[in-house]
């Protein structure tokens, strides 16, 4: 999000605005954050250096063998759409689902699903709601997620097998999703989880966009901005926390973040790490910003990976 952004939506310094006007420019915020769009945005101008790597990941998936699973595929409000990618290994019985991030989809993905391929692991990569191929209005930052993935674990288990082992892992928003999944009643098949720059809560994540990306008060819209949420998505923005949910995790957790990650602040990992319960372990990738580990070293990031799954995956 960037500064130039807000002139498009007509916002200007809460001190010219009446009630009224803020309340108005509060709901352009919402809808610019929280809305469904269906196209995926330009990603950051850091990380366009790797453009070229990306779209060979991309150009992959669409020639991969996959198949299309659904959830709740006769409910048009609430149906969710993902791409299972089967092993070249018939006989895999691991599964990697994949969460993506804002205003992404499961092809966004497609360099962590090469990777865990690559490993000889069965992946799946859902289009969260409000994204994708997937039904929704408004992006719920994770929070009813979670409770798909929790789904989508069952899924694994009935399409590979009860003796399937499961690994859940996320990049940003989808980082926050799997934080959040993992304070949920889970399959013992799921044996681990790998979140990558997600964030501590949602309060803490828009006030910290609003002030550093936008320049605007948290203290004035934030609770505006809540109230729409309750009134269209049913929940307030509080009970989007990773940190909450963290702390009822029974899993073995990898937590991994950018040290240079002006998006998702360094200093959220550090409250989400403090709050999950052992084991778990920490990967702060130097000079990384956000969602680039991978990129800065795509060798090291799986090598890193596939010592905390030898670990714990059994």
């Amino acid at each position: 999000m960037k500064r130039k952004n807000l002139i498009g939506l007509g916002i200007v310094a809460p001190v010219a605005l009446g009630v009224s006007a803020l309340t108005a420019a509060s709901a352009k915020l919402y809808d610019y954050a929280f809305r469904r769009v269906d196209y995926v945005p330009e990603t950051s101008a850091d990380k366009q250096k790797y453009a070229d790597d990306y779209y060979r990941y991309v150009n992959w998936f669409h020639k991969v063998t996959t198949k299309q699973w659904t959830l709740h595929p006769s409910d048009l409000e609430n149906r969710v759409e993902a791409t299972f990618i089967p092993s070249a290994n018939e006989n895999a019985k691991t599964t990697v689902i994949i969460a993506h991030g804002y205003k992404g989809n499961g092809e966004t993905m497609s360099n962590y699903a090469k990777m865990f391929y690559d490993m000889g692991y069965n992946v799946l990569l859902p289009d969260d709601r409000a994204h994708g191929n997937s039904s929704g209005d408004y992006i719920n930052f994770g929070w009813i997620d979670r409770l798909d993935f929790v789904e989508w674990a069952h899924s694994v288990i009935n399409n590979v097998g009860e003796d399937s082992k499961i690994i859940m892992f996320g990049v940003s928003m989808g980082g926050a999703t799997i934080q959040m999944t993992s304070g949920e009643k889970l399959p013992s098949q799921v044996k681990l989880l790998i979140s990558d720059c997600g964030y501590s809560n949602l309060r803490s994540e828009l006030a910290y966009l609003l002030k550093h990306q936008f320049h605007l008060s948290p203290t004035v819209f934030v609770p505006i901005i809540n109230a729409i949420n309750h009134h269209r998505m049913g929940f307030s923005i509080d009970d989007v926390s990773s940190v909450k949910q963290l702390r009822k995790n029974t899993r073995p957790f990898l937590f991994i973040h950018g040290e240079k990650d002006i998006y998702v602040p360094t200093y959220m990992v550090d409250e989400c790490f403090e709050a999950c319960p052992e084991p778990k372990d920490i990967w702060i990738v130097p000079n990384a910003s956000h969602a680039e580990s991978f990129w800065m070293n795509p060798k090291a990031y799986q090598a890193k990976i596939q010592r905390f799954i030898d670990n714990y995956s059994d």
